[in-house]
C-alpha cells in the first residue's frame, strides 16, 4: 500500500518521475531505525513507499546503488539565490585586505571592459587599515558604475555614477543596512540584465544538486511570488523552493491568501515560505544590535549597534504574518536584537524561527526551546568572523553560535549558508559546526561543536534516517558520512567539507536531479 503523506513540506500529492526501485541501498543513520546491511527502497508518486531486503522490481526502472549510502537529501535553509546566482560574474574582491587593494581590482577590471559596469562581492572593510570612500572609487577614470557589494550583503560601496543611478543622495560613505537593501533590489533595472533568468537559476540549482541538495529557502531581497512562478514555469524547478517575501511584498502575498507550505503554482516543489525581517545589522559594519558596546570604531551614537525597527514595528509585522498563516524569519545576530525578537514571538503567538542567532546569552537559548521557535544557523560563518568577534565584541565568543547549547536545550536547530555571503555547500557548513575551525587553529569554542550525525541530521529538513512515507528527496553517496564521527575531529571536518566529491546521485520527489558523470 502507498503511503500518502500529511506533512505540509511536501505540499498536495502529485505525480513526479514515475516508479523506482533503488536496489542494494545502505541507509545512513541520522535517526530511527536502521537496517542490518544494505535494502532496497521503493519510490512512488514522488515518496518512499517500502524500505525492505530484496523487495520485488514492481512498476517502474530499477537503480543499482551497489552497495553505496543513501540519505534524505540535503537543504540550505538560507539563500539569497538571486545574489549567489550572479556570483560567479561579479568581481571577486574576497581576498582583498585594504581598500587601495579593491580599488586596484577595479582598475584592473575596466582596463579589461572598460565599457561595462562593475560590480563586486566579497570584501570585508572591517580590519581594513583604510575606510572605503565614495571619492576613492571617483578618482579611477571612467564613466561606468561601480557597485562593490560586501561579503555579508549589509553594505554597498558605490561611485557617486552608481549612487545617481540608483537613485541615492551623494554621500562619501557606504550605502548600508534598510537603504542598501532597497538599492540592491533596483540593480537589475537600472543597471541592465543582471545574469539571473531562469537558465543562470537552472545553473545554479544544477550546481547545488551534484552537492546533494534537494531544497533551498530563497531570502533574496527582491523579487515576489509573481517572479517565481514565471521563473519557475521558465525552467527554473530542479529543487524544492520555499520562497520568501519582505515586508514590502506582505500585502501582495496576503492578498493572494498564501499561507506557508502553500504552492505557489501547480507544482507543490515550489511553496509558500515565511516572511523575512531583518531586525538589526551585521557584526561587520558594527550594526547587530547587542547588549553591551563594540570594542573598537562603534557607529557614533549607535555604539550598541541599533535595530531596524522600533520593538512596536517588529511586534505589528509578526501580528500580521501570523494572522495570514504565514510563519516568519527574523534576522536577528546581536543579543539584544535575539531578545526583542523572542519578546515578539511571545507576545504575538508567530510561528517561525531566528535566523543566524550569532550572539545569544544562555537564558534565550532556553527561550528558544520553551517557546518553539527554530534557530537557523549558518556554521561557516564563524569561519569567517572568528577573529573579528574578538576584536569587536571581546569577552563574548563563548556565546557566539551556541549550537550544542541549543541541541541540549531542544531547540530546533536548522543549518544554511547565507550564500553568497558563505557558499552554498551543506557540507562546508556541517563541517565548521562539527570542528569549529576554517585552518590550522584550534577548535574556536569546542565545547559548542555538535557532532556529525547531529549537523547532518539540522542539514536534511528534520527527516531523520531514510523510511517509508518520507519524501523522495534523496542523495546517494559512495561514502558513509558518519564514518570516522567520535574519533579526530579535525580528521572528520576535513573529510566533510570535501564531502561533495561522494555524491553520485541525487532525487528530487523520486526524479533525477544529479547523476555523476
Amino acid at each position: 500500500m502507498t503511503a500518502t503523506l500529511g506533512d505540509s513540506r511536501l505540499g498536495t500529492r502529485t505525480s513526479y518521475g514515475g516508479a523506482m526501485l533503488i536496489r542494494d541501498a545502505r541507509l545512513v543513520a541520522l535517526g530511527g531505525p536502521v537496517a542490518d546491511g544494505a535494502v532496497d527502497v521503493r519510490i512512488e508518486d514522488g515518496r518512499v513507499t517500502e524500505v525492505g531486503p530484496t523487495l520485488p522490481q514492481g512498476p517502474g526502472e530499477s537503480y543499482d546503488a551497489a552497495g553505496r549510502w543513501l540519505m534524505p537529501g540535503l537543504w540550505d535553509q538560507h539563500v539569497h539565490l538571486g545574489q549567489w546566482t550572479l556570483a560567479s560574474a561579479r568581481l571577486d574582491l574576497a581576498s582583498v585586505r585594504s581598500g587601495a587593494e579593491a580599488v586596484a581590482a577595479v582598475r584592473e577590471r575596466l582596463e579589461e571592459w572598460p565599457d561595462l559596469p562593475v560590480i563586486g562581492w566579497g570584501h570585508r572593510p572591517t580590519a581594513w587599515p583604510d575606510n572605503p570612500a565614495v571619492s576613492d572609487l571617483d578618482a579611477i577614470d571612467t564613466d561606468q558604475p561601480i557597485v562593490l557589494i560586501a561579503g555579508d550583503g549589509h553594505h554597498g560601496w558605490l561611485n557617486t555614477t552608481a549612487l545617481h543611478m540608483l537613485a541615492l543622495s551623494t554621500r562619501d560613505s557606504m550605502v548600508s543596512e534598510g537603504e542598501w537593501f532597497q538599492a540592491y533590489g533596483r540593480l537589475a533595472g537600472v543597471m541592465g540584465s543582471d545574469g539571473t533568468g531562469p537558465d543562470a537559476y537552472r545553473r545554479s540549482m544544477e550546481a547545488a544538486a551534484a552537492l546533494g541538495v534537494v531544497g533551498l529557502v530563497d531570502l533574496e531581497f527582491s523579487g515576489g511570488v509573481a517572479d517565481w512562478v514565471e521563473r519557475w514555469s521558465a525552467g527554473a524547478d530542479l529543487l524544492r523552493i520555499r520562497h520568501a517575501c519582505y515586508a514590502d511584498g506582505l500585502d501582495d502575498v496576503l492578498a493572494r491568501g498564501l499561507r506557508s507550505g502553500d504552492p505557489l503554482g501547480d507544482d507543490p516543489r515550489l511553496t509558500m515560505g515565511p516572511l523575512k525581517i531583518i531586525s538589526d545589522g551585521s557584526l561587520n559594519t558594527r550594526t547587530a544590535w547587542c547588549c553591551d558596546p563594540y570594542a573598537e570604531k562603534a557607529v557614533p551614537g549607535f555604539e550598541e549597534g541599533q535595530p531596524n525597527q522600533t520593538p512596536a514595528e517588529l511586534r505589528a509585522l509578526l501580528a500580521r504574518a501570523a494572522a495570514g498563516g504565514l510563519d516568519v524569519a527574523v534576522h536577528a545576530i546581536g543579543d539584544r536584537a535575539v531578545t526583542e525578537a523572542l519578546d515578539a514571538f511571545a507576545d504575538t503567538g508567530a510561528r517561525g524561527g531566528i535566523e543566524h542567532v550569532q550572539l545569544t546569552t544562555r537564558d534565550d537559548v532556553r527561550r528558544l526551546a520553551a517557546l518553539g521557535v527554530r534557530a537557523s544557523v549558518q556554521p561557516a560563518h564563524l569561519l569567517d568572523d572568528r577573529d573579528v568577534t574578538e576584536r569587536l565584541w571581546p569577552g563574548r565568543a563563548e556565546r557566539c553560535f551556541p549550537l550544542r547549547w541549543m541541541l541540549d536545550d531542544g531547540v530546533d536547530v536548522v543549518l544554511g549558508s547565507d550564500a553568497p555571503v558563505s557558499p552554498l555547500d551543506p557540507w562546508l557548513a556541517v563541517a565548521a559546526a562539527v570542528h569549529r575551525s576554517g585552518d590550522e587553529r584550534e577548535p574556536w569554542h569546542p565545547e559548542q561543536a555538535i557532532t556529525a550525525r547531529e549537523a547532518l541530521a539540522a542539514s536534511t529538513d528534520g527527516w531523520g534516517t531514510v523510511a517509508v512515507g518520507h519524501p523522495a528527496d534523496l542523495v546517494l553517496l559512495d561514502a558513509d558520512p558518519l564514518d570516522g564521527a567520535g574519533g579526530d575531529d579535525r580528521a572528520h571536518a576535513q573529510r566533510l567539507a570535501a564531502f561533495a566529491d561522494h555524491v553520485v546521485a541525487t532525487w528530487v520527489a523520486g526524479s533525477r536531479a544529479y547523476v555523476r558523470p
